[in-house]
């Protein structure tokens, strides 16, 4: 089905790589070490190469699933949406819309937990269901060619297995299928037992290297995904704490988010004190990320709730922007709404005045601190490349340094670490423990890693 021999682009190599039908693959990268060129390839966008052979399915036939062709989709939504000319708000192409009608009682969206989100619009849904609704809507179309970028990132157990059985299917019935997938992963631990061919790709090279279970195959793997020590220095915080007089940072009694007369969550305390930091775990669409959006603001329910933010009860005339300037926040949400052109070096500045974009003339101490985490996410090199040029992990990382940049008083993460590589994604919980150990910053973590259930958080909250 897929044969390559001696294919060369200035952004891609690949000596030999062949692929049979149905057969199923993994390729591991780290990030920016070129999958997205290699997904640009396979779906048939990558021009101006040369190639002894180079065999490939008609693209009709090719499905890429990744953070950025969501990112497409979330975005036209956004240009669809007419809410200011309807008297009602415009949910946008609903979740049913995506799968052909006659597969509307198919037994796998009820696998896939997407049985009660079929009437909601695609904005509506979180990373993790529209990753999985537009998966079902590849497999019920019949493509010839699934591809995968970090599936299970940001998905629960459940919903890990019942995608993983779901495409462990797809590659082992030849008797219904012919279907081949290829998993593009970033970390070792998310090769499910059924893809057995394994290929990396580094510096923009792809090289095939064996079966999974072979002991050269698992040496390399250790090789490329392994850790690396950061022996850089810490960027200069400082201490907000010593002026904050409240008791708690958040205060939430009995909070309630509910939308079209469903329930998001009901009945829900919550109360977190200075450096009491806190993770937040639970199922896909149990309401973490609505959770936080309601004490960031970007909830508008927060004001008919009895909440209190960084010591002001929402609702009694505070601004907004006089509680984000306290905040840092990383999250699906965020990276999907930075969508303004810029370099680098700009999206953290922005993290200074809490914009999407930057629109004053930022102070010399702040250019050095912003330069200062780039270099700790090792991207200081890239500090004047536009961001949308970035792979979607190294856009991660630079959000990641955006929120960091001011120390601020309430630091959320909603899952930071998606879309990480093994590498950066140690270096991020390194991050945590150091600021756990500075003080400078409440954390709230909301994961679905048990690996990332770090000691450091004293207070554990399920949805």
């Amino acid at each position: 089905m897929i044969n390559i021999i001696n294919f060369e682009h200035s952004q891609l190599t690949i000596h030999h790589w062949q692929i049979a039908q149905s057969e199923s693959w993994c390729v591991l990268g780290r990030n920016g070490s070129g999958k997205q060129y290699l997904d640009k390839f396979l779906t048939g966008e990558l021009t101006d190469a040369n190639a002894e052979l180079c065999q490939l399915p008609q693209a009709e036939k090719v499905a890429l699933v990744s953070f950025e062709s969501q990112q497409r989709i979330y975005e036209h939504e956004l240009k669809m949406d007419a809410t200011d000319y309807l008297d009602a708000n415009d949910v946008g192409t609903k979740a049913k819309d995506f799968i052909p009608q006659d597969k509307l009682t198919d037994p796998l969206i009820k696998e896939f937990g997407l049985s009660h989100r079929l009437e909601s619009g695609y904005r509506q849904l979180s990373t993790g269901e529209g990753r999985k609704l537009l998966i079902l809507q590849a497999i019920f179309n019949g493509v010839e060619l699934l591809i995968c970028d970090n599936p299970f990132d940001s998905l629960d157990d459940v919903s890990c297995t019942a995608l993983s059985k779901a495409l462990a299917h797809l590659s082992t019935d030849k008797s219904k299928n012919n279907v081949t997938v290829i998993l593009m992963l970033s970390n070792l631990q998310d090769i499910p037992a059924w893809c057995n061919n394994i290929a990396i790709i580094e510096r923009n090279q792809l090289d095939v290297i064996g079966k999974l279970e072979n002991d050269e195959t698992k040496r390399q793997l250790d090789i490329l995904l392994k850790p690396i020590e950061d022996n850089s220095d810490w960027p200069i915080g400082f201490n907000q704490y010593s002026d904050y007089q409240h008791p708690f940072l958040v205060k939430l009694n009995k909070g309630k988010v509910h939308y079209n007369g469903v329930n998001v969550f009901d009945d829900l305390d919550l109360s977190i004190k200075p450096l009491q930091h806190t993770l937040i775990t639970g199922r896909n669409g149990s309401g973490k990320s609505t959770l936080m959006q309601l004490i960031t603001g970007d909830c508008t329910q927060c004001y008919s709730n009895d909440l209190h933010i960084l010591g002001f009860k929402r609702g009694t005339g505070e601004s907004i922007w006089e509680l984000k300037k306290q905040m840092g926040i990383v999250s699906s949400e965020l990276h999907r709404q930075y969508r303004v052109n810029g370099d680098l070096l700009t999206v953290v500045l922005s993290g200074f005045y809490d914009s999407i974009g930057l629109y004053q003339k930022p102070e010399r101490h702040h250019i050095e601190l912003a330069r200062q985490w780039l270099n700790k996410v090792d991207l200081l090199a890239y500090q004047n490349t536009p961001f949308q040029q970035l792979s979607y992990g190294e856009q991660r990382l630079a959000l990641i340094a955006r929120a960091l940049v001011k120390s601020p008083l309430l630091l959320i993460l909603d899952e930071p670490t998606q879309g990480l590589d093994e590498l950066n994604r140690h270096r991020i919980l390194n991050f945590i423990e150091h600021l756990a150990e500075q003080k400078y910053s409440t954390m709230i973590l909301v994961t679905h890693r048990k690996d990332e259930h770090l000691p450091l958080f004293k207070q554990h909250i399920k949805l």
